[in-house]
Protein backbone atom coordinates (compact mmCIF):
# COMPACT_ATOMS: atom_id res chain seq x y z
CA UNK A 1 0.00 0.00 0.00
CA UNK A 2 3.04 2.24 -0.14
CA UNK A 3 1.90 3.35 -3.62
CA UNK A 4 -1.06 5.17 -2.08
CA UNK A 5 -0.85 8.90 -1.43
CA UNK A 6 -3.15 10.44 1.19
CA UNK A 7 -5.35 13.09 -0.41
CA UNK A 8 -7.70 13.72 2.54
CA UNK A 9 -6.77 12.55 6.02
CA UNK A 10 -9.12 10.85 8.46
CA UNK A 11 -8.95 13.98 10.64
CA UNK A 12 -10.00 16.22 7.74
CA UNK A 13 -12.83 13.81 6.91
CA UNK A 14 -14.08 13.71 10.50
CA UNK A 15 -14.02 17.51 10.75
CA UNK A 16 -15.89 18.01 7.48
CA UNK A 17 -18.48 15.32 8.25
CA UNK A 18 -19.19 17.12 11.54
CA UNK A 19 -19.68 20.40 9.65
CA UNK A 20 -21.99 18.76 7.11
CA UNK A 21 -24.02 17.10 9.87
CA UNK A 22 -24.44 20.47 11.62
CA UNK A 23 -25.72 22.06 8.40
CA UNK A 24 -28.18 19.21 7.78
CA UNK A 25 -29.37 19.46 11.39
CA UNK A 26 -30.01 23.21 10.96
CA UNK A 27 -31.72 22.76 7.59
CA UNK A 28 -34.09 20.07 8.87
CA UNK A 29 -34.54 21.27 12.47
CA UNK A 30 -37.60 19.66 14.03
CA UNK A 31 -38.19 17.36 11.05
CA UNK A 32 -37.55 13.68 10.41
CA UNK A 33 -35.15 12.56 7.67
CA UNK A 34 -34.30 9.36 5.86
CA UNK A 35 -30.68 8.87 4.80
CA UNK A 36 -30.44 6.75 1.64
CA UNK A 37 -26.91 5.47 1.07
CA UNK A 38 -25.65 4.35 -2.31
CA UNK A 39 -24.08 0.90 -1.93
CA UNK A 40 -21.33 0.07 -1.32
CA UNK A 41 -19.13 3.13 -1.33
CA UNK A 42 -21.28 5.45 0.79
CA UNK A 43 -21.84 3.04 3.69
CA UNK A 44 -19.02 4.33 5.92
CA UNK A 45 -19.79 7.98 5.14
CA UNK A 46 -23.51 7.46 5.81
CA UNK A 47 -22.75 5.78 9.12
CA UNK A 48 -20.49 8.59 10.33
CA UNK A 49 -22.82 11.31 9.09
CA UNK A 50 -26.07 9.84 10.46
CA UNK A 51 -24.59 9.42 13.94
CA UNK A 52 -23.91 13.15 14.08
CA UNK A 53 -27.37 14.32 13.00
CA UNK A 54 -29.51 14.48 16.19
CA UNK A 55 -32.83 14.43 14.34
CA UNK A 56 -35.52 11.79 14.14
CA UNK A 57 -33.92 9.72 11.39
CA UNK A 58 -33.53 6.34 9.83
CA UNK A 59 -31.60 5.04 6.85
CA UNK A 60 -32.00 2.81 3.86
CA UNK A 61 -29.80 1.77 0.96
CA UNK A 62 -30.05 1.73 -2.82
CA UNK A 63 -27.73 -0.16 -5.15
CA UNK A 64 -26.81 0.44 -8.77
CA UNK A 65 -24.17 -0.75 -11.17
CA UNK A 66 -22.85 0.60 -14.40
CA UNK A 67 -22.81 -1.60 -17.46
CA UNK A 68 -19.57 -2.06 -19.32
CA UNK A 69 -17.14 -1.08 -16.61
CA UNK A 70 -13.69 -1.95 -17.77
CA UNK A 71 -10.13 -1.22 -16.99
CA UNK A 72 -9.54 1.91 -18.96
CA UNK A 73 -5.87 1.93 -19.70
CA UNK A 74 -6.63 4.34 -22.52
CA UNK A 75 -8.30 6.91 -20.25
CA UNK A 76 -6.14 9.85 -19.22
CA UNK A 77 -6.27 9.09 -15.50
CA UNK A 78 -5.85 5.34 -16.00
CA UNK A 79 -8.97 4.68 -13.94
CA UNK A 80 -12.24 2.90 -14.53
CA UNK A 81 -14.69 4.23 -17.03
CA UNK A 82 -18.25 3.32 -17.89
CA UNK A 83 -20.50 3.24 -20.90
CA UNK A 84 -22.95 5.40 -18.96
CA UNK A 85 -25.61 2.69 -18.73
CA UNK A 86 -26.80 2.32 -15.14
CA UNK A 87 -29.14 -0.29 -13.71
CA UNK A 88 -30.80 -0.74 -10.34
CA UNK A 89 -29.55 -3.69 -8.27
CA UNK A 90 -31.37 -2.85 -5.02
CA UNK A 91 -34.23 -0.44 -4.46
CA UNK A 92 -35.05 1.19 -1.13
CA UNK A 93 -37.09 -0.94 1.26
CA UNK A 94 -39.07 1.79 3.03
CA UNK A 95 -41.63 4.24 1.75
CA UNK A 96 -40.17 7.60 0.82
CA UNK A 97 -43.57 9.20 0.17
CA UNK A 98 -43.89 12.52 1.95
CA UNK A 99 -40.50 12.14 3.67
CA UNK A 100 -37.36 14.28 3.71
CA UNK A 101 -34.81 12.13 1.87
CA UNK A 102 -31.06 12.70 1.94
CA UNK A 103 -29.35 10.75 -0.84
CA UNK A 104 -25.85 9.99 0.46
CA UNK A 105 -23.12 9.24 -2.09
CA UNK A 106 -19.37 8.80 -1.74
CA UNK A 107 -18.42 10.67 -4.91
CA UNK A 108 -20.20 12.82 -7.47
CA UNK A 109 -18.23 12.19 -10.64
CA UNK A 110 -19.87 12.10 -14.09
CA UNK A 111 -23.34 12.69 -12.66
CA UNK A 112 -24.74 9.71 -14.56
CA UNK A 113 -25.34 7.49 -11.54
CA UNK A 114 -26.80 10.22 -9.34
CA UNK A 115 -29.08 11.45 -12.13
CA UNK A 116 -30.41 7.90 -12.47
CA UNK A 117 -30.85 7.38 -8.71
CA UNK A 118 -32.43 10.78 -8.20
CA UNK A 119 -35.05 9.95 -10.86
CA UNK A 120 -35.85 6.66 -9.12
CA UNK A 121 -36.18 8.32 -5.72
CA UNK A 122 -38.36 11.14 -7.06
CA UNK A 123 -40.76 8.44 -8.32
CA UNK A 124 -41.16 7.47 -4.64
CA UNK A 125 -42.66 10.96 -4.11
CA UNK A 126 -40.57 12.28 -1.22
CA UNK A 127 -41.43 15.57 0.45
CA UNK A 128 -37.90 16.74 -0.32
CA UNK A 129 -34.81 15.15 -1.86
CA UNK A 130 -31.32 16.49 -1.30
CA UNK A 131 -27.99 15.06 -2.40
CA UNK A 132 -25.09 14.69 0.05
CA UNK A 133 -21.75 13.89 -1.59
CA UNK A 134 -18.54 13.42 0.35
CA UNK A 135 -16.47 14.11 -2.77
CA UNK A 136 -17.20 16.15 -5.87
CA UNK A 137 -15.11 15.73 -9.03
CA UNK A 138 -16.64 18.39 -11.33
CA UNK A 139 -14.00 18.02 -14.04
CA UNK A 140 -15.58 14.70 -15.09
CA UNK A 141 -19.23 15.83 -15.13
CA UNK A 142 -21.26 14.56 -18.10
CA UNK A 143 -24.72 15.31 -16.70
CA UNK A 144 -25.65 18.55 -14.98
CA UNK A 145 -25.78 17.47 -11.35
CA UNK A 146 -25.00 19.41 -8.20
CA UNK A 147 -24.99 18.14 -4.64
CA UNK A 148 -26.76 20.13 -1.95
CA UNK A 149 -24.03 19.25 0.55
CA UNK A 150 -20.43 18.62 -0.54
CA UNK A 151 -17.57 17.51 1.65
CA UNK A 152 -14.59 18.12 -0.62
CA UNK A 153 -14.00 19.07 -4.24
CA UNK A 154 -11.18 16.97 -5.62
CA UNK A 155 -9.06 16.84 -8.80
CA UNK A 156 -9.49 14.18 -11.47
CA UNK A 157 -7.58 11.45 -9.65
CA UNK A 158 -8.65 7.88 -8.87
CA UNK A 159 -9.36 7.71 -5.13
CA UNK A 160 -9.88 4.86 -2.68
CA UNK A 161 -10.51 4.51 1.04
CA UNK A 162 -13.28 5.53 3.43
CA UNK A 163 -15.65 3.18 1.62
CA UNK A 164 -14.38 3.74 -1.91
CA UNK A 165 -12.67 0.87 -3.66
CA UNK A 166 -10.70 -0.38 -6.58
CA UNK A 167 -11.80 -3.91 -7.52
CA UNK A 168 -13.34 -4.21 -4.02
CA UNK A 169 -10.01 -3.39 -2.33
CA UNK A 170 -9.08 -0.45 -0.08
CA UNK A 171 -12.62 0.31 1.24
CA UNK A 172 -11.41 -0.10 4.82
CA UNK A 173 -8.73 2.61 4.65
CA UNK A 174 -9.50 5.46 7.08
CA UNK A 175 -8.05 8.12 4.75
CA UNK A 176 -8.99 8.99 1.18
CA UNK A 177 -6.00 8.14 -0.96
CA UNK A 178 -4.94 8.56 -4.56
CA UNK A 179 -4.30 5.25 -6.29
CA UNK A 180 -1.82 5.94 -9.08
CA UNK A 181 -2.23 3.97 -12.30
CA UNK A 182 -4.89 1.50 -11.18
CA UNK A 183 -4.97 -1.64 -13.27
CA UNK A 184 -7.59 -4.36 -13.28
CA UNK A 185 -6.63 -7.14 -10.94
CA UNK A 186 -8.43 -10.23 -9.73
CA UNK A 187 -6.26 -10.14 -6.63
CA UNK A 188 -8.24 -9.08 -3.53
Amino acid sequence: MSELQVLISREQIAHRVTEMAAQITRDFAGQAVIFVGVLKGAAIFLSDLARQVPLDSTFDFIGVCSYGQQAAAATPNGGWDSTGEVRLTKDVEHSMAGKNVLLVEDILDTGLTLTYIKKILLNHQPRSLRVVALLDKPSRRQKPMQADYVGFTIPDKFVVGYGMDYAERFRNLPDICILPNPVLSSEK
